[in-house]
């Protein structure tokens, strides 16, 4: 389409941001606009001046949509339907996202970005693993940002109720960081969208992320914070989230933890207080379905499985867990020896044991 052809170009622009191309819509047709760049001198630094008048930023879009092309990536533009509406919505939309993977223009209203701290606790991302799989069962979207921590088990929770998530990257989308979460990212493209602004070939530079944040903020109707200390990239997509209007929601902590002292600061300013995934789906409106099984599932003629047990996801002792088995000590041990060879449950401090 001429009109994505055109926000690329000015997306290229040396000196030239999301915001100013905004700002150069709003004077014409861009591609008019940018036919004349001596009238936008505001607007337009002399690098990109030049570029325009050369043909340069011409060729450098023909360019990268001939990149794109052969490495299977889509750049979307603002003007297309598949963009996110939410986004476009935001004070400095991105003008183009390159896309591995779908997008769904209208599912704004049903996303919800789930952040955390990059350090996370194995509590804190066994608890975002199950909000995120509960609530992309119910039909959210759940976005995130592919980073160690939070952000991957969110990501992993949509995954396993075979739901959908997307994933925003703060580097080209062929650049894939961190690179331990290459398989994640192609696991995400089956059902979801691996998505940045940023240019094909650049690097997760510092600078980056927090124009990512934004993006994650803007993406649908509410952010939930899990965990994150008083200084976290979290806390700067939550703030941007409230800025455009969005809820924010965290998940309380123990005061004397530094990784709950970013989400408790939040809920203290007036944040969402999350308990589990139903509080979510309640504040962004949500149909949340009755889940199956429950808590006490009744025994069969060989007592009860421990996966079974442990489905709830709160951790349990083994005492725990034989009690409600009504089974053996010495068979509910080998089958927890098991479960934990096969990663199916994991083993948390205090000996207490949870479904992975």
């Amino acid at each position: 389409m001429q009109q994505t052809f055109d926000l690329l170009t000015a997306a290229l622009l040396p000196g030239v941001g999301p915001r100013r191309v905004a700002d150069l819509a709003t004077r014409g047709p861009l591609g008019e606009v940018l036919s004349r760049p001596g009238q936008h001198a505001d607007l337009l630094s002399e690098d990109a001046q030049q570029a325009l008048r050369t043909g340069a930023a011409r060729r450098a879009a023909e360019e990268e949509l001939s990149r794109a092309r052969q490495k299977q990536v889509r750049i979307v533009g603002w003007d297309e339907p598949d963009y996110p509406a939410l986004l476009r919505q935001i004070y400095d939309p991105p003008p183009v996202l390159y896309t591995r993977g779908s997008l769904v223009g209208d599912d704004g209203a049903r996303s919800v970005a789930v952040v955390g701290s990059r350090a996370a606790s194995p509590r804190g991302t066994i608890f975002t693993r199950r909000i995120a799989r509960d609530l992309a069962g119910w039909g959210a979207t759940v976005v995130s940002g592919l980073a160690r921590g939070i952000d991957s088990a969110a990501h992993r929770g949509a995954l396993e109720s075979a739901g959908r998530t997307v994933a925003v990257l703060g580097s080209g989308v062929d650049c894939v960081y961190p690179s331990e979460n290459t398989s994640l990212a192609e696991s995400i493209l089956v059902r979801g969208a691996v998505v940045s602004e940023c240019p094909l070939g650049t690097g997760p530079a510092r600078e980056n992320f927090p124009r990512r944040n934004r993006i994650i903020a803007g993406w649908g109707v509410a952010v939930v914070v899990v965990e994150a200390p008083e200084r976290s990239g979290a806390l700067i997509t939550a703030r941007v989230a409230l800025d455009e209007g969005r809820d924010v929601l965290a998940v309380p902590g123990h005061p004397d933890s530094a990784l709950a002292a970013g989400t408790n600061a939040l809920i203290r300013d007036g944040a969402g207080l999350v308990r589990h995934a139903e509080d979510v789906a309640t504040a962004i409106g949500l149909p949340v379905s009755p889940r199956a099984g429950g808590p006490h599932p009744e025994p069969d003629a060989d007592g009860i499985p421990v996966l079974r047990v442990l489905a709830g996801g709160s951790p349990a002792s083994a005492e725990e867990i034989q009690q409600r088995c009504r089974r053996p000590m010495a068979d509910v041990l080998s089958e927890l020896a098991a479960l934990e060879v096969m990663a199916k449950i994991l083993r948390l401090p205090g000996g207490l044991f949870v479904r992975g």
